[in-house]
């Protein structure tokens, strides 16, 4: 099965971790819980589960706990009934009802009041919700991811967090390293960046000078993913040449990396088969191509007729088996086999 990154560019050894449990942990519908620092793309990586999983063509429906008032959030968490407080002037579903059949994902699950954590462990345990105001539970079939950015242990041994509901939210951990421990991926990121806000203001793309590059990948980027993002862009807007120097860089960056003179090479973007193959896996070749005197086209629709072939012969020709096994909807392999018959 191949891995749908949803837009997470890297290919760091660490990121790769991350990549191999996301792909086991995916297909299930364990609850997983993703930490890590702000900024280092916890929603992306929570939005690659969901459409890695079977429930892809199902909701995915995000919610903020620390962005929503308190006094508002089981509202949007479970809906409500018409008259259940003041301005609820009707009945209105909440995210977990939208997300039926699908994901949730409760973003920033430490900064949620114990009151509420009480009614998630709940849903997890029952499978239901009951409306504010309402008078019985609506059974509801959804997965729920959560994410934070903080020690949670360090929030339970507190009392601020359900030791409970830590434990059965964590089933699954999944932690995203910071950019600073993700090696080359800082100027595969940078460049990137720098690629895409150039072509968004249609001018040529800055190059990185090697002392800047130097510079950029000493640098410890506290914010993560989001202020490199956030930095590029800042760049392609107010560097006048084609080149970015170390002069052009602010000197916040400059002071806390120290001399530039000394700072050493970056490190180099691990292999990508790292990230992509699985274990033991060979990609195919032009070589191989040439080997069986095919074109892509062709070389391509043999691969897919094969494993067709194999996934029905497992599934004793049940063709909602077989689409489970190849990671597809059964409307798409109808398609396909329709396809293979003309």
């Amino acid at each position: 099965m191949e891995l749908k990154t949803n837009g997470i560019i890297g290919q760091s050894t660490t990121l790769a971790e991350v990549f191999r449990v996301l792909l086991k942990v995916a297909p299930t519908d364990s609850t997983v819980l993703v930490t890590g620092e702000s900024g280092t793309g916890k929603e992306l990586l929570v939005r690659a589960l969901h459409a890695n999983s079977l429930r892809a063509d199902k909701p995915f429906v995000p919610i903020n706990c620390g962005a929503i008032p308190k006094e508002l959030l089981e509202s949007e968490l479970f809906g409500h009934e018409k008259g259940a407080f003041t301005h609820a002037i009707r009945s209105r579903p909440g995210r977990f009802e939208l997300a039926d059949g699908g994901t949730i994902f409760l973003d920033e699950i430490g900064e949620m009041e114990l009151s509420l954590q009480v009614k998630i462990l709940r849903v997890l345990q029952e499978k239901e919700i009951e409306r504010v105001g309402g008078i019985g539970a609506k059974k509801v079939d959804v997965r729920i991811v959560a994410a934070t950015n903080r020690d949670l242990e360090q929030e339970v041994s507190k009392g601020l967090f359900r030791e409970d509901l830590y434990y059965r939210l964590n089933v699954i951990p999944l932690h995203l390293p910071p950019l600073r421990e993700r090696g080359g991926d800082v100027l595969l990121l940078a460049e990137f960046f720098l690629q895409r806000f150039c072509e968004k203001k249609q001018r040529p793309t800055l190059i990185l000078a090697p002392n800047a590059r130097k510079v950029l990948s000493a640098y410890r980027w506290p914010g993560n993913v989001r202020e490199l993002e956030n930095f590029m862009e800042r760049l392609s807007i107010l560097v006048d040449g084609d080149v970015v120097h170390p002069a052009d860089l602010p000197q916040k960056i400059l002071n806390a990396v120290g001399d530039v003179a000394e700072l050493p090479e970056p490190t180099p973007p691990d292999a990508p088969a790292e990230v992509c193959a699985p274990h033991g896996f060979a990609w195919p070749t032009l070589e191989d191509l040439g080997r069986h005197h095919m074109g892509l086209k062709e070389f391509l629709d043999t691969i897919e007729d094969k494993l067709l072939e194999e996934a029905l012969e497992k599934s004793d020709g049940v063709k909602n088996q077989a689409a489970e096994l190849l990671g597809i909807k059964r409307t798409t392999l109808i398609e396909k086999l329709k396809k293979k018959m003309v």
